[in-house]
């Protein structure tokens, strides 16, 4: 799996790398050129307040007082920045951010649990974001080569989704065969643990009203990163319009999923901007200038969190004397 994640990062930068060549960078650089550090610190502050709506919804499917308000919204910058900055797949950001939670008083079965309907939540949120944006290609652009693709996309993830759902409701049993298994003779009490896990998932699906509160804060957050992608083109002087902008987010966040297994979407990220900014009357140079530009922003924003991070463990090991 490392292996991996290092060739897919490797040829996920070959990819930006040519898009960049192909397209000039001389031309790429005279759009990123346009932004300001005004401009650039508000695309720094929007995300920062994009976190606490995340955090919000990570805390709604939480049981009651398991732990203060900004516990969740500290795990979701952590799993974000190690997301967007360390060579890691989403799935790294994820256990990152669980690890994030623990630190900080929250039961391990409980931050597993609830990070992993969290998750859930997110992705549905993100299902009826994409199915806004493909509206909007198709009222744009109907014979977009990129309309079939993506419904078929959709219904799948759709399916997919609710399956996950399924298999959530009926993970006490599963946790319990397969954690002895996974575990073998590391942990003693890997049942008595994998039945734990299976409890909490059950308590925070039995709160329905909870569960509907994180998904609608959840498709807040996308139309939130939608503001942020049209605010990052208005900075690079792109004229376009809010909807426009929006779509492309939504069915850029399509493709991030399909490479959640590639390390910070490397060239996905600046291969469907290019693309869905063509459709929608963006030259590709100033699209791959925005895809820069967020991940100049990322930085930014999650080194900083990162280093706080580490800064908690060396305590916490400190603490316990092996520091």
């Amino acid at each position: 799996m490392k292996r991996l994640s290092v060739g897919l990062a490797l040829a996920g930068l070959l990819i930006a790398l040519g898009l960049v060549a192909w397209f000039g960078a001389d031309n790429v650089l005279a759009a990123l050129s346009q932004i300001g550090w005004i401009e650039f610190a508000v695309l720094v502050v929007w995300q920062m307040a994009l976190f606490v709506v995340l955090g919000i919804a990570w805390l709604a499917i939480l049981p009651p007082a398991v732990c203060s308000a900004w516990v969740p919204v500290w795990g979701r910058m952590v799993r974000d920045a190690s997301a967007t900055i360390l060579p890691f797949s989403q799935i790294g950001g994820f256990v990152l951010g669980t690890r994030a939670m623990t630190l900080h008083g929250v039961a391990w079965p409980t931050a597993t649990a609830s990070i992993v309907v969290d998750v859930t939540a997110e992705f549905l949120a993100q299902i009826v974001f994409a199915c806004l944006g493909l509206g909007i290609l198709i009222a744009r652009a109907p014979s977009s080569a990129l309309v079939l693709p993506l419904e078929i996309g959709l219904a799948g993830a759709l399916l997919g989704g609710g399956g996950f759902i399924l298999l959530q409701r009926g993970a006490g049993s599963v946790f319990a065969r397969l954690g002895p298994r996974i575990a073998g003779d590391r942990f003693g009490n890997a049942r008595e643990q994998a039945d734990v896990l299976g409890a909490e998932l059950s308590l925070i699906h039995g709160h329905t009203a909870r569960l509907a509160v994180g998904f609608g804060v959840h498709l807040s957050g996308w139309l939130c990163a939608g503001v942020a992608g049209w605010l990052t083109y208005r900075a690079l002087g792109v004229r376009i319009g809010f909807d426009d902008a929006v779509a492309i987010e939504a069915l850029l966040s399509v493709i991030a999923a399909v490479a959640f297994l590639v390390p910070l979407n490397a060239g996905f990220q600046e291969a469907g901007y290019a693309g869905l900014g063509t459709i929608f009357g963006v030259p590709p140079e100033v699209s791959i200038g925005v895809s820069l530009v967020r991940r100049a922003r990322d930085i930014a924003v999650g080194v900083p969190i990162l280093l706080i991070w580490q800064w908690v463990e060396v305590r916490r090991l400190r603490g316990a004397g092996n520091v």
